[in-house]
C-alpha cells in the first residue's frame, strides 16, 4: 500500500518522500568529543567505584582446609570416591558414562555431548594420591586394595560407607567393626595428606610448568558438604538465588535475575534436572525474543500502543506525522 493512500486515509496529510532532503532542524554537535567526554566520565565513575565498592576477594578454598575443618566429612567423601556413590563418580558425561546427566525431555544432551575430560574418581582422588605417601601402613593398605577384585573392592568401600552413615554424627571414628578391609587405613592416610597441604599440589599436578587445571580438586570439594555449607553461608546456593550474589551481602551479576529466577520457582525448583530444563527455557524464550519481528499481533505492538509518540511528543507537536 503506498504512502500517499494510507494517509489519505487518515485525514490527507501531506506525504512524505523518504529521498527528500532532512528538512527539520539541525544542531551541530563533535561525535568524537561526545565520544571522548563520555568514556573519561564513564572510566573515572567504573574506577571510583571499583575502589569503593568492589567485591571481596575471599582466598581459595583448599583441601588442607576442608581437612582440617570437617575430618569427617573429608573421609565420607573419600569413601564415597571409592564406592562410586559420590556425585562425580556418578555424575556422567563429560567425566564418566557412569550417568545418564542432564536431558531436555527425549534429548540426552549431557550423554550426547560424550566424555571429554575422563576422571575417575576412585583412582585419581584417592588411590593415585596415596601412592606419594610415605607411611608404611598406608602403603600396606593401598597394596591389599590393589590386589583385590573389583568387587572386593566394591563390598569394602560400599560397608564402610554404611557403617559411616550410622555412626554417631556421621562420625568415621565412631563406626562400629565390620567387613571394611584397608578401606579405613586408605581414607584416614589420605585425610592426612590432605591435612599438609600435599594433595592439593597432587591433585593439581598435570605435567605442565603453570598448572591452570583444577577439575580434579574441584569436583573432589564439590562431592563433599563443607563446600556446599560456605556457599549457603555467604547465600551463594542455587536455591539462594547464587548466580546473582557475591560473597556476603555484596551484589554481584544482577543481569542474571531472568535466569537464576527459574531456579526458584515449581517445576525447577524440585527438580534434579533443573539446568537442562532452565536452559532449554531460556532458549525458547531467546527465540521468541529473536523472532519478534516475524510474530503477528505481536510485531504490531508498537504501533497498537504508541509508546514512542510519548518520548517524541515534541517532533510530533511541531512536525506532525504522516505515518503511526
Amino acid at each position: 500500500m503506498s504512502t500517499t493512500s494510507s494517509t489519505a486515509r487518515r485525514g490527507g496529510a501531506r506525504p512524505v518522500d523518504p529521498a527528500a532532503p532532512w528538512a527539520g532542524p539541525n544542531r551541530r554537535y563533535d561525535i568524537i568529543k561526545e565520544g571522548l567526554v563520555a568514556l573519561l566520565v564513564v572510566g573515572l565513575l567504573a574506577i571510583g567505584l571499583a575502589a569503593v565498592f568492589s567485591s571481596p576477594d575471599d582466598k581459595s578454598v583448599t583441601l588442607a582446609q576442608w581437612a582440617k575443618a570437617d575430618p569427617a566429612d573429608f573421609v565420607t567423601t573419600a569413601t564415597m570416591e571409592l564406592d562410586g556413590t559420590s556425585t562425580s563418580a556418578s555424575y556422567g558425561a563429560p567425566y564418566n558414562t557412569n550417568g545418564d546427566g542432564a536431558s531436555l525431555g527425549p534429548l540426552k544432551l549431557q550423554k550426547w555431548a560424550g566424555v571429554r575430560v575422563p576422571v575417575n574418581s576412585a583412582q585419581q582422588m584417592v588411590v593415585d594420591p596415596l601412592k606419594t605417601s610415605v607411611d608404611p601402613a598406608v602403603q600396606t593398605a593401598l597394596a591389599t586394595w590393589q590386589a583385590a577384585s573389583a568387587d572386593q573392592q566394591l563390598k569394602w568401600a560400599t560397608n564402610y560407607d554404611t557403617a559411616i552413615s550410622k555412626a554417631p554424627g556421621n562420625d568415621p571414628t565412631k563406626v562400629s567393626s565390620g567387613d571394611y578391609g584397608p578401606v579405613p587405613a586408605m581414607t584416614a592416610g589420605l585425610l592426612e595428606l590432605a591435612k599438609t597441604g600435599a594433595l592439593d599440589g597432587i591433585l593439581a599436578t598435570g605435567g605442565a610448568f603453570y598448572q591452570t587445571n583444577y577439575t580434579v580438586s574441584l569436583l573432589f570439594l564439590a562431592d563433599g558438604g563443607y563446600l556446599g555449607a560456605l556457599g549457603d553461608a555467604n547465600h551463594l546456593g542455587g536455591d539462594q538465588w547464587g548466580m546473582m550474589n557475591e560473597m556476603g551481602s555484596w551484589p554481584g551479576q544482577a543481569w542474571l535475575w531472568l535466569y537464576t529466577f527459574w531456579y526458584q520457582v515449581p517445576p525447577f525448583s524440585s527438580s534434579g534436572n533443573a539446568d537442562a530444563l532452565v536452559w532449554g527455557l531460556m532458549m525458547l524464550l531467546t527465540l521468541g525474543l529473536v523472532l519478534v519481528p516475524f510474530i503477528p499481533g505481536v510485531r504490531d505492538l508498537p504501533r497498537l500502543i504508541p509508546i514512542h509518540r510519548l518520548v517524541w511528543r515534541d517532533y510530533y507537536s511541531r512536525y506532525g506525522s504522516t505515518r503511526s
